[in-house]
C-alpha cells in the first residue's frame, strides 16, 4: 500500500486555522467547481447535501455548504464516530492498557464462548456474536432497538447480553452495539465515569488536532455512544481525517501508535459480503476502488475519505436515503479521481 505523505513543509497545520489554496495546476478546477454545484444544487438522486470540503497538501481547496449550514455548523457523525473509537482504542494500547489480541475484558462473557472474542475481534466487526443492523425495518433492527428503544439506557449492556452466533473471527457482521461494547471497556479503562471519557477524548484526541467543535455523547450508563454520536463541523471531520492521512501524527507528536493508521485499512480477516460495496479494515471502511484509501462512513452517506496516495482528505456531510447512497459514492469518486496518484 501507499505509505502515508508527511504534511508538506510550507503548509502550516490546521490546529486552529485552516489554510486554504488552489487545488493546483494539474487538477481541472472547472471541473471541480462543476462537480461541487451539482453536489450543492441538491439533485433528488443524490439527497440533501451539508457540507463538501476538499483538502489537497494540506490546504483546503475546495469547500461548500448547503441549506442554512456554514462552517461553524456541527453536524452529526453518525457511525463516522466508529472510527473515532478505533482511535481511541489506538490511544489505549499506546499507552500499554489494553492489545489487540487481549480477550474482550466483558465480565459477562467470562463463563462461555464469548470469552474468546478479543479486541481485534470487535475493532474488525467479527465478534460472532448475534445483531442485526438495520435501519430501515425496526421490526428485526437490533440497532434501533439498542438506540431508540429497549436498549437506549444501556447500549453495551443490551449488545453484550446477545449470544454467539459464530465462532469469533470466523464471520464479518456489521453491528453498532459492537462498537459500543468497545466504548464501554474504553470507558472501564479510563475510568471516572462519563467526566472521565469525554475528558480523555477532548485532552487526546480532540483538542490536540483542533476538533474543538466535536461534542460527543453518552447514553444514561454513561458510556460513549461510540457507534454513532459525534457532533462536529466539517472542518473538524476533516481534521480527524487529516490525522489518518498522516499516519497518527499531528505537528509534529505521534498520537497514534506506530502502524494503528495502517492498522484501519488493512482488510478484517473474515470476508466482507460484496453486496456491501466497500471492503473493511478496523473500524474504518475501505474505499470501494482502492487497495490505498479508507473511509470514516456514516448512515446517510456521512463520508470522511482519507486518499493516501492523492494525499487528500474529503468530507461530504448530508442526509441522503440509503438507495441513494451509491450515486453520492460515484460523485465523491469523481471529485477524487481529479486528483492524481503522485
Amino acid at each position: 500500500m501507499t505509505a502515508f505523505p508527511p504534511q508538506p513543509p510550507d503548509v502550516a497545520w490546521p490546529t486552529v486555522n485552516w489554510p486554504t489554496g488552489e487545488p493546483g495546476p494539474d487538477i481541472d478546477r472547472e471541473r471541480l467547481d462543476s462537480l461541487v454545484e451539482r453536489a450543492m444544487s441538491q439533485p433528488e438522486e443524490l439527497g440533501l447535501t451539508l457540507a463538501l470540503l476538499v483538502v489537497r497538501h494540506g490546504r483546503i481547496v475546495a469547500e461548500a455548504y448547503g441549506p442554512d449550514t456554514d462552517a461553524s455548523t456541527t453536524l452529526i457523525s453518525w457511525s463516522m464516530a466508529k472510527s473515532m473509537t478505533q482511535a481511541v482504542f489506538g490511544l489505549l494500547v499506546g499507552d500499554g492498557r489494553i492489545g489487540l489480541d487481549d480477550p474482550a475484558p466483558v465480565a459477562a462473557w467470562a463463563a462461555d464462548g464469548r470469552r474468546e472474542i478479543t479486541i481485534r475481534h470487535l475493532l474488525e466487526m467479527s465478534s460472532g456474536l448475534r445483531f442485526v443492523e438495520d435501519y430501515v425495518d425496526d421490526s428485526v433492527s437490533d440497532v434501533i432497538e439498542m438506540l431508540f428503544g429497549g436498549g437506549a439506557a444501556d447500549h453495551a449492556a443490551f449488545a453484550a447480553s446477545f449470544p454467539l452466533e459464530h465462532r469469533p473471527g470466523t464471520v464479518w457482521n456489521y453491528a453498532s452495539g459492537t462498537t459500543n461494547i468497545l466504548a464501554r471497556i474504553a470507558g472501564d479503562l479510563v475510568g471516572g465515569g462519563r467526566e472521565g471519557m469525554e475528558r480523555f477524548l477532548r485532552d487526546r484526541l480532540f483538542d490536540p488536532i483542533g476538533m474543538r467543535s466535536a461534542s460527543p455523547k453518552f447514553d444514561d450508563a454513561g458510556t460513549f455512544v461510540g457507534s454513532s454520536y459525534v457532533y462536529a463541523t466539517a472542518r473538524d471531520f476533516a481534521r480527524f481525517g487529516t490525522l489518518y492521512l498522516r499516519d497518527g501524527v499531528w505537528d509534529g507528536v505521534r498520537l497514534l501508535p506506530e502502524g494503528w493508521a495502517e492498522l484501519a485499512r488493512t482488510p478484517a480477516a473474515a470476508e466482507v459480503p460484496v453486496e456491501e460495496r466497500h471492503g473493511y479494515g478496523s473500524h474504518w471502511w475501505r474505499w470501494r476502488r482502492s487497495a490505498d484509501d479508507f473511509s470514516a462512513n456514516g448512515f446517510e452517506t456521512q463520508r470522511i475519505i482519507v486518499a493516501p496516495a492523492r494525499d487528500v482528505v474529503l468530507v461530504r456531510l448530508g442526509k441522503t436515503p440509503a438507495e441513494h447512497g451509491p450515486k453520492v459514492d460515484d460523485l465523491l469518486d469523481d471529485v477524487m479521481n481529479l486528483f492524481p496518484a503522485e
